[in-house]
């Protein structure tokens, strides 16, 4: 049996980090995926900002549960340097901010170019990347969003084979959805590789995403399938990626219901995290 820790990307529920740390507690959340901060992304950061909000999060008693970067977020086709330095300076913050896990991606892809052309690129890119974080003990966290090489389930998978044992895999249901794959799917194929999960749900018809539970991801059946699996500390973030519609007194009930809109960025990240936690309540 697992035994799930809760997450979240709390830059959705509010822009300034004295908000986002409110949120947390209000939600019952110890730990948070850095991502934004202030408005600024967490790449961004100066050496000394990332010591400073250290310094915060460890006043407010939340911990850091990956660094949720941009790196790997960039196009294939274009030069690496620049991206690269990027991304040395980012294992810098992860030793300021003593982070040791940061969530990345394996790179945008050419619109209609096949992917197979791309795939040793993709892999050396990595690779270094992989070295460069191996020596500065951190684990970079690969995750299937869409229109990057590693976004259906044959190229996580193909990942996952190239590079076992040095990258973990975070697992986003309604981006596979996004991708035209079921979830439940991919993760009878991948579920072995898996470090831990975003949940966040999506419909099949149009891609909207909705509410843990409430869409076409299988995300109760997931976390089921996982529990059964697992044993010890297991992580869920949440990422909403709600609608948040300020006109929301104006619309009908009808139209409400269908578009799950939120009247503020708050609201929606309650909405989230009551829909979690009403998934991990019926386990």
């Amino acid at each position: 049996m697992a035994r799930f820790v809760l997450s979240a990307f709390a830059d959705e529920a509010a822009k300034a980090l004295a908000d986002q740390l409110k949120a947390l507690k209000e939600e019952g959340i110890s730990l948070v995926e850095l991502r934004n901060a202030d408005g600024k992304n967490c790449a961004d950061l100066t050496l000394e900002e990332a010591e400073t909000l250290r310094g915060r999060l460890e006043e407010a008693g939340i911990g850091l549960s990956a660094l949720g970067s941009p790196y790997g977020k960039a196009p294939i086709d274009q030069p690496f340097d620049a991206h690269l330095a990027l991304f040395r300076h980012g294992l810098d913050l992860c030793g300021r901010l003593g982070c040791k896990r940061v969530r990345m991606f394996s790179f945008y892809l050419p619109k209609g170019s096949e992917p197979s052309l791309w795939r040793e690129e993709v892999f050396r890119r990595l690779d270094i990347m992989l070295t460069l974080a191996e020596n500065a003990g951190v684990e970079l966290v690969h995750e299937n969003e869409k229109g990057i090489y590693g976004d259906v389930t044959e190229r996580c998978e193909e990942l996952v084979e190239r590079f076992k044992g040095r990258m973990g895999f975070v697992f986003d249901p309604a981006n596979f959805i996004q991708c035209g794959v079921d979830p439940l799917q991919a993760w009878e194929r991948l579920h072995d590789s898996i470090t831990y999960m975003h949940i966040k749900d999506a419909l099949k018809a149009d891609g909207a995403v909705v509410a843990a539970g409430h869409g076409d991801g299988h995300v109760g059946e997931i976390l089921s399938r996982l529990n059964r699996e697992r044993e010890g500390q297991v992580i869920l973030t949440v990422e909403p990626h709600l609608t948040v519609f300020d006109g929301l007194k104006n619309l009908q009930s009808e139209e409400l219901t269908h578009h799950e809109s939120y009247p503020d960025s708050r609201a929606a990240f309650h909405a989230a995290c009551e829909a979690l936690r009403g998934l991990l309540g019926a386990l």
